[in-house]
């Protein structure tokens, strides 16, 4: 009897890539995936607390299992990611239908829980493996040693741990052996990789490393802290063909006082100084931010100070979210004097003025040719990315998975663009 698996994912791209590795050594194993958890054998969820929407979501998915243990008792249910700390005995006393909680990433440990309840050996199938997909993640690095006063994650994954680079290029050989034509290097904190490894590599080393694998196309990272944004960093993008002109750069908030708050470690001069540099080194260089909103202590006019920032710098992407306390973090223990409307509305208006910003960027598009990276087909259209990271659909025959295109930008969107093909990359 074939043994099956559900896994169902929340969070950053660091648990996708967790996910995808359990898929991966579950297939190895003569595992099948199953859409639906009621026909599992397996049952695992990857979660994220990085805001309280998150925990509460994750929290409703795990409750909504526990008929399923009471139908099938022989099925196993095992929860990893930031949901699970050191201390397990409040989960396992909230649910103590879950079979396993594991800390985040532990993906080896999930794997061996798996092998033990089941008596499984790799599969002797050729084709178990699982073609990898067109743009993949490979975690670099785990952890942060920064002190963001408001961050769950540092207290949950622990100070950074970066893995050899002889390790990273196997991975993405391998990768690109099975079909993948672009990876994201992937950190909490991804700028201070190697700061812990004997000789003390580090990104920028990296990413020329990577650089020289073949029939690799593209690299990206994610995510950076300003403080850790070294100019040799900054160098790679701009020299480097295959490193993508796209840099994830949270911001959080746009006033000194917030900043100091947050432990961020940086002024808004500082920030817009980096961000100028970036700019005027690699051109055209298409950078994203994150931002909170209604931080404890945050005034009107600090949150007009943020609002101003994003309004002049004019970001590609900013990802918004509302303040929401963590328990355990040091934010926590601040009052969270702002009301959960006026956050709303502050989040709204953040959102609608990037909608706007995102709108106008793109709309200088239009009519240009972009290079598009296919990753597969959504809804009838082929759907891909260009080397900035904006979403570009377009309708053609035939296979498109896995090649580069140029597109003409037909339409353009706050979100995405729509475009005719004008030639097939030759390869």
């Amino acid at each position: 009897m074939v043994m099956k698996y559900h896994i169902w994912t929340i969070g950053c791209q660091m648990n996708q890539a967790d996910s995808w590795r359990a898929a991966e050594e579950l297939d190895s194993l003569g595992w099948e995936s199953t859409a639906r958890p009621e026909d599992a054998d397996l049952v695992l969820l990857n979660t994220c607390v990085v805001r309280q929407s998150a925990e509460d979501k994750a929290c409703g998915r795990l409750g909504s299992l526990k008929p399923l243990k009471r139908h099938r008792p022989q099925a196993a249910i095992v929860v990893m990611g930031c949901l699970v700390s050191e201390d397990t005995l409040a989960l396992e006393r909230s649910f103590p239908f879950v079979d396993l909680f594991l800390r985040p990433s532990d993906v080896e440990g999930f794997i061996g829980f798996a092998a033990e309840r089941w008596r499984t050996g790799p599969s002797s199938s050729p084709d178990a493996a699982q073609d990898a997909p067109v743009c993949a993640y490979v975690p670099v690095m785990e952890g942060c040693n920064n002190h963001c006063t408001y961050c769950i994650v540092r207290l949950r994954r622990g100070r950074e741990q970066s893995r050899p680079i002889d390790d990273i290029v196997q991975e993405v050989h391998c990768l690109v052996q099975r079909g993948a034509r672009e990876v994201t290097l992937l950190g909490q904190n991804v700028d201070a990789y190697g700061h812990d490894l004997p000789g003390q590599p580090n990104l920028a080393g990296l990413l020329r490393t990577v650089h020289e694998i073949d029939d690799l196309w593209r690299i990206r990272f994610l995510t950076s802290h300003p403080n850790d944004m070294s100019e040799r960093i900054i160098d790679a993008v701009a020299e480097l063909g295959n490193v993508c002109e796209h840099i994830e750069l949270p911001v959080q908030a746009g006033h000194d006082f917030t900043l100091k708050r947050m432990g961020r470690g940086y002024t808004v001069d500082q920030y817009r100084r980096l961000l100028s540099r970036i700019r005027e080194r690699v051109p055209g260089a298409a950078v994203a931010t994150d931002v909170i909103v209604g931080f404890p202590g945050e005034t009107r006019d600090h949150f007009q100070a943020t609002y101003d920032l994003l309004a002049q710098e004019r970001f590609d992407v900013v990802h918004v979210a509302a303040y929401s306390p963590r328990p355990g973090t040091p934010a926590a223990r601040l009052e969270d004097d702002v009301t959960s409307p006026e956050k709303e509305r502050r989040r709204r208006l953040v959102e609608e003025l990037q909608r706007q910003v995102s709108s106008e960027i793109n709309h200088r598009l239009l009519g240009s040719a972009t290079e598009v990276l296919v990753e597969e087909k959504h809804k009838g259209r082929w759907k891909g990315r260009s080397r900035g990271n904006k979403l570009v659909f377009f309708d053609y025959d035939g296979d498109w998975r896995g090649r580069l295109a140029q597109v003409e930008i037909t339409r353009a969107g706050p979100w995405s663009l729509l475009g005719k093909v004008i030639a097939p990359h030759p390869a």
